[in-house]
């Protein structure tokens, strides 16, 4: 991208609130302060609803490949999360990701896209923060200086063709098992990495050779979060990764609540058992906001005990390029 490029906002999931389109406008003005002009989707229109979604599956697959196939828009962000990718999953227009392939940002129910369309096209998706709850939100609850730190990041991640190298750390982050770790980043929330290997569209075992797995959860019980690595276990995933990195947790109910309650770390290492890798915990992406950028399929190096987390290839590279693609 360049600075002057065109970013849509689209409903790719959930509706928009009518008490939320400050909040959008909030987004559309960071945006527009990172150098982008920004278009909004016809189906983020505030008041607009199918059931949980801004509309059926396939019209916003529709929106989604129009936006897909526009040669104007230069990258697209989803406006919020929800309940409705596995509805569309098998109605993106693939060809047109290939043909053109641009920049998809969001987390939460977005991850399962970033997951598929990387199975599918090798496309690097960036599991980054939503326009309302994020840019016009959680973004707007912290000092100045970490907002213009976290413009500056993404406008160097979508525009920049050099490594970021590493992300900005916060005494949050915690070591829960020493070590390093590189390989490629391969994540999102954790329930739709399960789901995401559930459909045909799986990723195959083997691109989790030496991949540095990311995860983070939002709502729910400790125990389905312990009962969702045990899956990764039992698929083999955890066999193969070189290195975990875990986001804050939002509201996970019986968590270190009491005495006969495990802390997210217990249940991280409970279900690692004897697999010697290392464990960053606590990083400051997902439903906890604001989020650092975690592109899937981009080559990550970590470093539990000295808290570290690089990117080490840039995430966007010109389109005449083979390979994976962002």
């Amino acid at each position: 991208m360049k600075p002057g490029d065109l970013i849509a906002i689209a409903a790719l999931s959930g509706p928009l609130e009518a008490e939320r389109v400050p909040a959008l406008e909030r987004a559309v003005a960071t945006l527009e302060r990172m150098g982008f002009r920004v278009r909004r989707a016809p189906l983020l229109e505030p008041g607009r609803r199918h059931w949980w979604s801004s509309a059926p599956s396939a019209q916003i697959a529709e929106e989604l490949n129009t936006l897909l196939r526009d040669p104007e828009v230069r990258a697209i962000i989803a406006h919020d999360g929800g309940q409705t990718v596995l509805g569309y999953l098998d109605l993106v227009d693939i060809e047109a990701v290939t043909a053109d392939p641009k920049p998809i940002l969001g987390y939460s129910d977005i991850s399962l896209l970033h997951l598929v369309l990387y199975s599918r096209t090798g496309l690097v998706g960036f599991h980054a923060d939503l326009a309302t709850p994020g840019l016009g939100g959680a973004w707007q609850t912290v000092p100045a200086a970490r907002r213009g730190e976290h413009e500056d990041l993404y406008s160097t991640l979508l525009t920049g063709t050099e490594a970021i190298g590493a992300l900005p750390t916060r005494p949050s982050w915690e070591c829960w098992r020493a070590g390093r770790a590189e390989g490629p980043l391969i994540g999102g929330v954790l329930n739709r990495i399960m789901r995401a290997q559930a459909t045909r569209y799986a990723l195959p075992l083997d691109w989790f050779d030496g991949a540095v797995l990311f995860w983070e959860e939002l709502g729910g019980e400790a125990s389905w979060v312990w009962s969702d690595l045990h899956v990764l276990r039992h698929c083999g995933i955890l066999d193969r990764i070189s290195g975990m990195v875990v986001g804050v947790p939002c509201r996970i109910g019986g968590l270190g609540s009491s005495d006969v309650s495990p802390t997210l770390p217990e249940i991280v290492l409970d279900v690692l058992g004897k697999r010697d890798i290392p464990v960053l915990g606590n990083v400051d992406f997902g439903h906890a906001g604001p989020n650092l950028p975690m592109p899937v399929g981009v080559r990550a190096a970590l470093d539990a005990e000295q808290r570290t987390l690089s990117l080490l290839d840039p995430a966007v590279r010109p389109h005449a390029t083979t390979g994976p693609v962002g």
